[in-house]
């Protein structure tokens, strides 16, 4: 791609943020709406897990052959065609009327997500120099970020003045205005010698991180021992290992593993994941807890989000700024470490603690992970060759998305299990009992019923003791990885971007 010049690039990067502000709407804004969904389309529990499951089930599972399409036939192109799919699923999903339709149509956002987001690391490595690329890419970061608070807060207003498919619009404008911004200021760029397709390796990738993803989707609900989860998760990760052996081998593959073999980019990858685990784990918590402890709805919930994503906001800026003078090492190790200093506070919650001190931790977190994420990405760029930049890109996508719904899976269990242990429906009817232990919200619905106020702060403490729980096994990953990233993470770029590809040994 030709250098940008002067502001073009920073006008260029905001359409860049447009793009991807959609993606972290859809992040939470979803769950805002689910009750009213279920109630207009009679959806069910398992219908409403698949209108989210499909959408990070198709995210999780194209980015990586997108990203090696996106350097063949162009990143502009493939920004341009994502935003596009996106948009059109956007407004199927606003005036579906059934839960089957919604579905797909949130799997096809998924889709449209695949394509955007290594399409848009791939351009900002390309786009920018070193020296700008942090800020360019803590920017994007920042924008994304940005749509996980606003997502209840425009959900919830929407919700309270119009139908449930109004959700599904807000995309709409801002994707329009960014397809506008990205055609008229961005350059197209590609690898100018461009590898033979690998469909091996496409279908190897797609089939295995289908399978997996699946089976960890569904394992929380079915049982990890289930059947069916069990030969999604062996299969996935064999297919997995096979184009493992196939990118290996094959002359022209289309993900290059012996990137891997740059402990710069293994341990960026890495740390981003770790950060990423570590957000989807409070982000899967705490607003559950904002509702059903303290007691604030959908709006509500998301105002209260805001702190902890300011402190987001400003760790990324920091983070940014340490990494472009001193490297990556150190704020990736002190944001890792302040995010499990921040989750061990928060380990000691309890029903009555109250939204002052979800602030101080919560914000403290925000900092860490805000300080640890974006210099985590900014090292993976910085050793990739601009003609990988989209394979690359997708890699680090894939791993936190999937690693992140590896999370969630995990610490859904670890919460559903400390739940149901600690909540007491001793004296209720089976079926009662039974409503009560699947979740904080049935135990207050069978509450409510039933007139038992004390089942009512049952649950509530049972909860808080499941949190806690999930809070202190993100703080321990979040240690370890700060430990591992002080032994082992480079602190500078040391290999040219030019010579990573190159055969080590």
């Amino acid at each position: 791609m030709p250098q940008a010049i002067g502001r073009q690039r920073w006008w260029a990067l905001a359409a860049l943020t447009l793009a991807v502000l959609t993606i972290g709407f859809d992040i939470t804004i979803m769950n805002v709406a689910l009750p009213t969904m279920d109630t207009a389309l009679s959806a069910g529990t398992d219908g409403l897990q698949w209108i989210v499951n499909s959408y990070i089930l198709l995210f999780a599972g194209l980015m990586l052959p997108v990203g090696a399409i996106a350097d063949r036939f162009g990143r502009r192109r493939m920004l341009l065609i994502g935003l596009a799919i996106f948009a059109a699923a956007s407004l199927a999903a606003a005036w579906a009327d059934s839960t089957g339709a919604v579905i797909a149509a949130r799997a096809v956002l998924g889709l449209g997500a695949a394509i955007i987001m290594p399409s848009t690391l791939a351009t900002i490595a390309v786009l920018f120099d070193p020296a700008e690329r942090g800020k360019a890419l803590s920017i994007v970061v920042m924008g994304m970020g940005a749509g996980v608070p606003l997502g209840p807060i425009i959900g919830g207003f929407l919700l309270d003045h119009f139908w449930w498919g109004s959700i599904f619009l807000v995309n709409v404008p801002i994707v329009i205005a960014a397809m506008i911004a990205i055609a008229l200021l961005l350059s197209e760029s590609r690898n100018p010698k461009p590898v033979r397709a690998d469909l091996i390796g496409a279908v190897l990738s797609i089939a295995g991180l289908l399978a997996f993803v699946y089976g960890v989707i569904e394992a929380p609900d079915r049982g990890w021992g289930d059947g069916l989860v069990v030969s999604a998760l062996v299969g996935g990760v064999a297919l997995l290992g096979m184009f493992i052996w196939w990118e290996l081998r094959v002359p022209q593959p289309m993900i290059d593993l012996h990137l891997f073999r740059n402990r710069q980019f293994t341990w960026g990858n890495i740390n981003a994941t770790v950060s990423s685990f570590a957000l989807f784990g409070l982000l899967f918590v705490v607003p559950l807890y904002i509702q059903f402890i303290l007691g604030h709805d959908a709006f509500g919930t998301g105002v209260r989000l805001l702190p902890m994503i300011g402190g987001f906001v400003v760790g990324v800026g920091a983070g940014t700024r340490l990494a472009g003078r001193i490297g990556h090492k150190i704020p990736v190790a002190a944001g890792l470490l302040l995010t499990g200093i921040g989750l061990s506070i928060g380990a000691f919650t309890d029903p009555t603690s109250g939204f002052g001190f979800l602030t101080l931790w919560s914000v403290l977190v925000g900092l860490g992970i805000g300080s640890a994420l974006t210099p985590s990405m900014d090292a993976v760029l910085a050793v990739l060759p601009p003609e990988r930049s989209g394979s690359g890109t997708a890699i680090t996508m894939t791993l936190r998305q999937a690693g992140g719904a590896l999370g969630v899976a995990l610490l859904g269990s670890v919460l559903a299990q400390v739940y149901t242990n600690a909540v007491d429906v001793t004296g209720l009817p089976p079926e009662a009992a039974e409503t009560a232990h699947s979740s904080i919200a049935g135990a207050i619905g069978v509450a409510t019923r039933a007139g038992l106020p004390g089942l009512v702060q049952d649950a509530r403490s049972a909860y808080v003791d499941g949190m806690n729980a999930v809070l202190v096994i993100c703080a321990a990953i979040a240690v370890v990885g700060a430990i591992l990233t002080v032994a082992f993470m480079p602190s500078r770029t040391r290999v040219p971007a030019e010579r990573v590809l190159e055969p080590v040994g």
